[in-house]
Formats: C-alpha cells, structure tokens, sequence
C-alpha cells in the first residue's frame, strides 16, 4: 500500500467538467536541485483508475462569461416572467368549480334591514312618524371614470364603522375585469356564505351578483354624460390602449374623434374603453347596433335591476338620494373627491367634438338619457325644496370637514404629496391624478375620520386587509421600468 501511494503522489488527476474526458497530469513534487539522482520519474499513468488510492481533484475552469451582464439577464428575466404573469392574471379568470348552491339567506344584518320603527322621520321612503333602519346590504356597482372612488371611500369607511362584511377580491383591486364576474373570484366565498357589500369594479353580471347578496340588498350604480366619460377615458387609460398609440398629432382626442373607425378595433386590446364604456361595465355588449330593439330592453333591465342610478353631474344631490334610500345619518355621505385629475390634462371639448363624442358613444348616451329623466323624477319626489335645503348642509359640512382636515385646503400634484399613504395611483405614463396633504394637527376627535376620508383606495383596501399582490407587483414593475 505504502508504494502504492508513493507512486501516486507524483500524479494529479484533473477531472474537466465541461467534457466527459479525463487527462492525468504528470507533476513533479521536489524541485530539481534535490532530487535523488536514484530516483526515477515515475511514468504518467494512462488512466487515474490505475491507482485506485489517487486523490482525484475536481476543478473548474475559470468562466469567463460576464457575471454583470449575467445578473442582468436573470432581472429582465424576472422582470419579463412577472409581466407575463401579471398580464396572463388580468386576462384569464380563476378557475370555475361549481359548488352545491345554498340559499343566501334574506338579511345579513342581525335585524331585518326593512324593518322600520315608529319615532320622527328622517326618509321620504316611509309613512310620516316612521323612521326606517339603515340599510346595511348593498352592491355598488363601479363604473369607470364617473366619481365611483369618492362613492367607494364612503362605503369602505360605513362598511369599516359597521363592521360589515364586504366581498373582496383576491390579490388585486377588481375584479378580474374585463372578464364577467363571477362569485368564485370572491376571496372566502363559500355557498351560503353572507356578505354585506360588494363594490370593487367588475364587469357586472347580475345572477352572480345576486347569488353573493342576501334578498334585502340594495343595488346602485353612478353614471356620467358619455361625452366627458370618453375624454376622461381617452386620456386616462390610453397608455394601455395600444390602438391610441398611432393615433398622432397634438390633439389625439380631436383626432380619434375625426374618423374614429380608422383606429378603432372592437377585438384590440382594452379596446372597450374607448366605446360606451358604461354599457360595457353593465355587462352589455358595447358594439352592438344603437338602433337595435335590445338597446332599449337591456336600458329597461337595468332600472329593474338598480334601486338608484346616480348621476356624477349632479353629484351632491345623488348622495341626498343615497342617504334617503339607504337611511343613513349625513356624517356617512361626507366626502372629498378623489382620484380627480390636474385640470391641465383635460382637454376641452369645443360643441363639435362634444357631439361627436356623444355620436360615438351612443349607446351610453341613450342610457344617460334615460337615467337622467328618471333621476330627476326621484328629485321631484323627494321634493326640490327638500332637496336644495339638505345639499346646502351636505356643502356646509364638506367644508368644515376640508378646513379641519387638509393642508391648503385643497388637492395637490402628486410630487407635493408627502405621506406615500396618501400617494393616489396613477395612469400608465403619466403623474396627472391629485391628492391631499393631511394636516399635520388635527384634534382626536376628527383625526381618524379625517385620514379615512382622504385614503386613495388602494391604501384603503390594504388597510382593510384585502391581499393586493398582483396590483403591488404591477406598481414595482412601473416603478423600475418608470412607467
């Protein structure tokens, strides 16, 4: 054994990673100068394998690829997989598995919400001496672009009061639009399971809604006049819709708008919110024929369907409606508006382009015209004196509540924001959606309230504890991309 290994000493084996084949290196230990003239040099072995008892070293050549360029490649890499990702989940909805339906049962609430108790009267609803118990089932169906934000924060901040139970998304803050809603993409939804409002946007479908809601439910939604909804719109999500991006010129909208069907693509990508928005966001089909019979029939399910159809024009006297179908006290309407954009990025419509607009989106403007004459019915039901009377304090008090709470007393450009909780989200591209400093005293009596009011709801939905990764993978992917 000794000899062994004193002839395997002279020798190294070096094994090559990169190739199947093995090469023996003959190395002399002593240096020449004290090398018995009586000892030999052992020969180089063919093979390592001749002495078993040889330690084979295992190396690897040096790489002399870029380890910089490398660890770039795996962060576009990610990067990409992310995107695709994100884009896949925006694009296709969770799997369906039917479930063994249950019965909603009638109320969510511990008391039957219709109930009403005889006391003074603060609701048109009921006879004079009753006073009704405030609703607490309601499904708030989220357009696009009509103030929907500013009516979501006063239900997060009711619902958070109440401690009610909303039906919330999984992971992002919609819910996968544009596809149809479905119940299963509720986070927790279980058959039979009881919740008390539904609010983030969707594309409405209302058996499946229905299915969500316990029967006392109360449904409402907001409109707005077609021709600024397109404007607002047009600039707000353009940066997604790639049929705008060959639009050219200093004025895109004017000229979209000279010959909208040289751009349009029903089958491009968000090509749906460059059309009668509304109707699409109602579940609808938002290219069919204006001067199809359905048109009208689809409009009349619709005020079936909807307790209150809100109008963003006439914003303070929907929420007066608001209250009085939904038996709230006025402190639960108070409001400051959000998510509105710098004055500098809207583009003025000239009686021209209003009426193309209008033309374009016809069959929202059918839809508004019709909600528009029942709104103001409901107005005149309510009584026009009545009315004038409570939005005149619902004015008052959204002042009071604006000198108490907000720096400046009025919204700022994003880059004057100074808290990131109140950073609002921005549309691809560009930094146009304002937002508030909160003051930096306030009394305790006001300060919760104050923070909650001015809360983009996206802040608000994490605060309230719904996961929003895939939205928070999006926001870091903008970020480093600077999108």
């Amino acid at each position: 054994m000794g000899d062994q290994l004193s002839l395997c000493q002279p020798v190294k084996c070096f094994h090559l990673l990169c190739s199947s084949v093995i090469l023996p290196l003959t190395a002399d230990p002593l240096p020449r100068r004290i090398r018995s003239p009586k000892q030999p040099v052992p020969p180089s072995p063919a093979s390592c394998e001749e002495y078993p008892q040889c330690f084979q070293t295992i190396i690897m050549l040096p790489q002399r690829k870029n380890w910089k360029s490398m660890c770039k490649g795996l962060v576009l890499g990610t990067l990409l997989t992310s995107f695709m990702l994100v884009l896949y989940s925006y694009a296709v909805p969770p799997l369906q598995v039917s479930m063994t339906e249950i019965p909603i049962p009638y109320s969510c609430s511990s008391y039957r919400t219709q109930a009403r108790l005889s006391a003074s009267g603060n609701s048109s609803q009921g006879s004079p001496g009753e006073k009704c118990l405030p609703k607490r089932n309601i499904m708030f169906m989220k357009t696009h672009k009509t103030a929907s934000s500013t009516l979501l924060n006063i239900l997060f901040r009711f619902g958070e009061k109440h401690r009610l139970k909303f039906a919330f998304p999984n992971g992002r803050n919609d819910f996968y639009y544009p596809s149809f809603f479905d119940r299963n993409q509720v986070k927790g939804y279980q058959p039979g399971v009881c919740f008390n409002i539904v609010c983030n946007h969707m594309r409405f479908q209302y058996e499946e809604v229905r299915k969500l809601l316990p029967a006392d439910a109360v449904f409402v939604t907001v409109l707005r006049d077609p021709a600024y909804l397109f404007e607002s719109s047009f600039h707000y999500f353009g940066g997604a819709i790639p049929l705008t991006w060959k639009v050219l010129g200093d004025d895109k909208l004017a000229e979209f708008l000279r010959d909208p069907w040289h751009y349009y693509d029903p089958k491009g990508f968000n090509a749906h919110y460059l059309q009668n928005l509304l109707f699409f966001d109602l579940g609808y089909d938002n290219n069919m024929d204006p001067n199809s019979p359905l048109v009208d029939q689809y409009i009349r399910e619709i005020d079936g369907r909807f307790h209150l159809v809100m109008l963003l024009e006439y914003f303070d006297e929907s929420l007066v409606l608001l209250k009085d179908l939904l038996c709230w006290e006025l402190e639960d309407i108070l409001y400051f508006k959000l998510n509105t954009r710098n004055g500098s990025t809207v583009s003025k419509l000239t009686d021209e382009l209003y009426q193309k607009a209008t033309v374009w989106n016809l069959l929202d403007a059918k839809l508004y015209q019709y909600f528009n004459a029942t709104f103001w019915h409901k107005v005149e039901a309510y009584g026009k004196a009545r009315m004038a009377k409570d939005v005149a304090r619902l004015n008052e008090e959204n002042e009071k509540m604006k000198s108490i709470c907000i720096d400046g007393g009025r919204p700022v450009d994003a880059n004057s924001i100074q808290e990131s909780a109140m950073q609002p989200w921005q549309p691809l591209g560009k930094k146009c959606i304002l937002g508030y400093n909160l003051k930096k005293k306030i009394h305790k009596k006001h300060r919760k309230l104050c923070r909650k009011m001015l809360t983009p709801e996206i802040q608000y939905l994490m605060d309230l504890g719904v996961n929003l990764w895939i939205t928070k993978l999006w926001s870091w992917v903008r970020k480093f991309l600077k999108w």
